[in-house]
């Protein structure tokens, strides 16, 4: 474990889990509140929330996942790789309610000037990628998505199969993991500000479930099925608000700093999902089988003040060896999406370099 990792005090974990409880736990995208550092920025030639790279290769790819959804993604080669030969590949998946054109596709092209081929993909049922109708969330299709995308990397004849990895940015970390349970052609994981959604949907950052809290959510969730058999429109649950008041919360207030302005937002990132796919989230368990990834690595990063923290804590906790846990000085959450002098660019390139090598 990184030396700078420390336990959290009962009241901080206490004020963290009831800030929480006030945001909706959807779209989960945070920022601190420190003087703002370097961070990436959309330029008017690209779609992306980033600058492109001129060291890097770019195109737009599609293929289909075992659902039979097919997922639309971009591709990131390193300029002048030798078409000849066969490189290590990484799959990236983007935070809970985000698409590829933010901090995903920052992670996949800043990877590929480190020399690895990398996509960066829209989850079934958001962004560019198939699934109907929109905006639902389905553990399942988010796990298979990964693996999908490494269907996808070992087609191309300079991708070494026995050497690709994955980056799970934020809710996507947690699907990461459970792709790499149950599929060993990933050969390397590491998570960034890693939520796990099903915990999240379920109790927040609390210790234990409230099982009549979680049965109260479930009978909301199945009154609003009945209205939408009765032909009732979708209601849905916005991770992000639309707008700041005197009343929003520090984590409402960062949510916006990065979904609602400039600085992260796009116009196919809605945060939203149905109110109905919470109760199949509910569902879903990250850590139930962490055991089953090793001996291969898996790196857990996350922010000394990232509220997320807890979450790479306890996995790191139950995962087998080999594991680390790093933690970056004077992160948050969302800092590391895009924060680009905080993300720990060369921690990610020696762990995949020394995981993915020949």
């Amino acid at each position: 474990m990184n030396s700078d990792a420390t336990k959290e005090t009962g009241t901080a974990l206490t004020q963290r889990r009831d800030v929480l409880k006030l945001t909706g736990l959807a779209a989960l995208g945070l920022a601190s509140n420190m003087a703002t550092p370097a961070m990436a920025q959309q330029t008017l030639a690209w779609d992306k929330t980033f600058p492109k790279s001129d060291r890097v290769e770019h195109r737009k790819v599609s293929y289909t996942n075992r659902l039979g959804i097919t997922l639309v993604a971009d591709l990131y080669v390193p300029k002048g790789l030798e078409r000849s030969r066969r490189y290590p590949a990484l799959v990236v998946g983007t935070p809970f309610g985000a698409v590829k054109e933010q901090a995903s596709g920052l992670y996949a092209q800043t990877m590929a000037e480190r020399g690895f081929v990398a996509i960066a993909h829209d989850p079934s049922y958001v962004g560019e990628s198939g699934g109907q109708p929109h905006e639902i969330a389905s553990s399942e299709a988010l796990v298979e998505d990964f693996s999908a995308g490494v269907d996808y990397l070992g087609k191309l004849s300079f991708v070494d199969r026995e050497r690709i990895g994955l980056i799970g940015v934020c809710g996507s970390g947690g699907f990461g993991l459970a792709a790499a349970e149950i599929d060993p052609r990933i050969k390397a994981v590491a998570t960034v500000s890693m939520y796990d959604i099903g915990q999240a949907k379920r109790q927040g950052l609390s210790a234990a479930a409230d099982e009549a809290s979680i049965k109260k959510s479930l009978e909301t969730i199945a009154a609003q099925r009945w209205a939408e058999v009765d032909g009732a429109e979708r209601t849905m649950v916005i991770g992000t608000p639309q707008v700041i008041t005197a009343a929003s919360t520090e984590i409402d207030r960062e949510f916006f700093d990065y979904y609602r302005t400039p600085r992260g937002q796009h116009a196919r990132s809605t945060t939203a999902f149905s109110t109905t796919s919470d109760a199949q989230m509910m569902q879903f368990w990250s850590y139930e089988r962490l055991g089953w990834i090793s001996p291969r690595p898996v790196l857990f990063i996350t922010g000394d003040k990232a509220h997320s923290r807890i979450f790479s804590e306890h996995a790191y906790a139950r995962a087998s060896e080999p594991k680390e846990l790093f933690i970056v000085a004077n992160a948050g959450h969302v800092d590391l999406y895009d924060r680009v002098n905080l993300i720990p660019w060369d921690k990610l390139k020696t762990f995949f370099d020394r995981n993915l090598s020949v």
